[in-house]
């Protein structure tokens, strides 16, 4: 390849050719590619699982990390605009060089395989690549979906293990029940590393439990009674943490998503468990406030949020975000989803929650999209609502732009395709 685009090109086309194979298969593949131990790097690792929260628990660490002095490498899934995105090294996304060389390697490495990695598998591999290179301190790893069988899963002596809140998403894969889901989660505990839960739901909080009780496990559970003193800001959010082992009063995070301080308490958490003498209060504190993730209750431009809120779980949480925030003028929402979530359910949340002056459907830039008659058929059952329906997702919100007046809010929310386009989209708007 000559390019990082023919690159990304490459691994795009992956799941048009790549056959099954086993998780042994994957390890066998990255042993050959590091050397003689199960990663190759010397960084203290941090893995993460769950079905919402597990990118912003990610961000937190590796902001406090950073306020704290640490080097730290993060791999992320899935990305909003560039797949470089999801290997990080500090606060910087790989270059494009680096990219394309770590990418040459692991093809060379493939090319005498018997079997080839799927797209996760083929990132991650390269990730894993560079990391050796950088050798960063700490690295953190987000699974892609799952945990037992997830590629991420071939690292055995993780530091310490985080698993955000549990939801019904990729039951095809995962599960139809939360006890199926949670226990594909669970999948990444390792026998007595600490592991780190949020205790949300009981009968995923019951599984999670009982898998760190058999790994003999260290465990800290962040619930309800954790987080206390709650101030909601025009712009940020005031919070103590309390748990067993120690306490944080009046910790910020600025960003006006609630649920953000749940996934910041599990991070504070994790960090505690790493013994790392150069994360004092001042570095938590530091790096919380310091600590952005795109696409999050993100305020692109004045006015507007985006939120990847893509399933039943996300979208509750969403609203409920957007039912403590203060708007002196209209509330207008854009949405578009996948096909293979559960959106007839993520519609009827919108509409009991009557919380939009007018709604925007819209198609997302994939062939996995619901379509705009799928959407506007889910909503019609809702006539309350003020809806509008479009094909193009940049017509929809050129749309809601040209609808909104000074006071006005607009929320764009749903699918992570949807969020890197619109964000890709503003940002040619501003430069035009």
């Amino acid at each position: 390849m000559r390019t990082c685009k023919e690159a990304e090109d490459y691994i795009l086309s992956i799941p048009k050719f790549a056959g099954k194979h086993s998780l042994a298969d994957t390890k066998g593949l990255l042993l050959r590619l590091m050397g003689d131990d199960a990663t190759g790097v010397k960084s203290k690792i941090i893995h993460i699982a769950g079905t919402n929260g597990k990118g912003s628990v990610c961000a937190y660490l590796r902001s406090m990390l950073l306020a704290g002095g640490c080097s730290v490498g993060t791999f992320i899934s899935p990305h909003l605009e560039t797949m470089r995105e999801r290997i990080s090294y500090g606060n910087d996304m790989i270059l494009e060089e680096d990219f394309l060389r770590v990418f040459e390697k692991v093809l060379e490495a493939v090319s005498k395989e018997k079997f080839h990695p799927s797209f996760f598998e083929f990132l991650f591999l390269m990730a894993m690549v560079y990391f050796r290179e950088k050798e960063p301190e700490y690295l953190i790893l987000e699974t892609g979906m799952g945990g037992r069988l997830d590629a991420t899963n071939c690292v055995e002596n993780p530091a310490v293990c985080v698993i955000t809140e549990i939801g019904y998403d990729h039951m095809q894969y995962l599960g139809d029940t939360i006890p199926e889901i949670a226990g594909e989660k669970a999948g990444i505990i390792k026998r007595g590393v600490p592991v780190v839960f949020v205790d949300k739901r009981k009968e995923s909080t019951e599984v999670l439990a009982e898998y760190a009780k058999k790994a003999e496990s260290p465990t800290i559970i962040i619930g309800k009674e954790s987080i206390l003193n709650v101030n909601i800001n025009h712009k940020s959010i005031d919070f103590s943490l309390h748990t067993g082992y120690y306490s944080y009063v009046s910790l910020s995070l600025n960003t006006t998503a609630l649920y953000q301080m749940e996934n910041a308490s599990l991070a504070v958490a994790a960090l505690h468990t790493l013994d790392e003498k150069r994360m004092t209060e001042d570095a938590v504190r530091t790096g919380l406030w310091k600590a952005a993730w795109p696409g999050r209750m993100e305020e692109i431009i004045p006015g507007v949020y985006l939120d990847g809120a893509h399933n039943e779980d996300g979208i509750e949480a969403f609203l409920n975000t957007v039912k403590y925030s203060s708007c002196e003028g209209r509330r207008l929402f854009m949405f578009g989803v996948l096909a293979d979530k559960q959106f007839d359910a993520m519609v009827q949340k919108i509409a009991d929650s009557e919380l939009f002056d007018e709604v925007v459907g819209t198609v997302v830039e994939t062939d996995r999209s619901v379509s705009a008659k799928e959407l506007a058929a889910a909503f019609k059952k809702h006539e309350k609502i003020r809806c509008s329906f479009y094909e193009d997702a940049k017509e929809a919100y050129r749309y809601l732009l040209t609808e909104k007046k000074d006071k006005d809010i607009i929320y764009v929310a749903g699918s992570l395709y949807l969020i890197g386009q619109i964000r890709s989209f503003t940002r040619r708007m501003q430069n035009a």
